[in-house]
């Protein structure tokens, strides 16, 4: 998201269902907000949000959207890179594991 603005990825339900789920960097956006349309979970992050949280040691982004009396907390949160690396795992989107960068330091 740093690079790009935006990152998604998505996960199989069924052989016929998909979930995506992107993260987006949004200029006008004044608090993380999320929409649904045709299976997708778009997550609207403001501009200054987004670079301190991929800039810094943040891991954490939350807000609570609300449509009338239906509360929406959306939490985001890096996802680290494992310590010790699994075969079975992609993790060349993932954030450096904080005890990987101290110890090299």
């Amino acid at each position: 998201m740093a690079e790009t603005g935006s990152v998604e990825d998505q996960t199989h339900i069924t052989s016929h269902g998909v979930l995506i789920y992107r993260l987006r960097r949004a200029a006008r956006a004044t608090g993380l907000a999320a929409t649904f349309e045709n299976g997708a979970i778009d997550i609207q992050v403001p501009e200054g949000a987004a670079r301190e949280w991929c800039d810094t040691e943040l891991v954490t982004l939350q807000n609570v959207q609300r449509h009338g009396s239906v509360a929406l907390r959306i939490t985001v949160e890096k996802d680290y890179a494992c310590l010790a690396p699994r075969t079975d795992e992609d993790e060349s989107d993932n954030f450096n594991h904080p005890a990987q960068r101290s110890s090299k330091s």
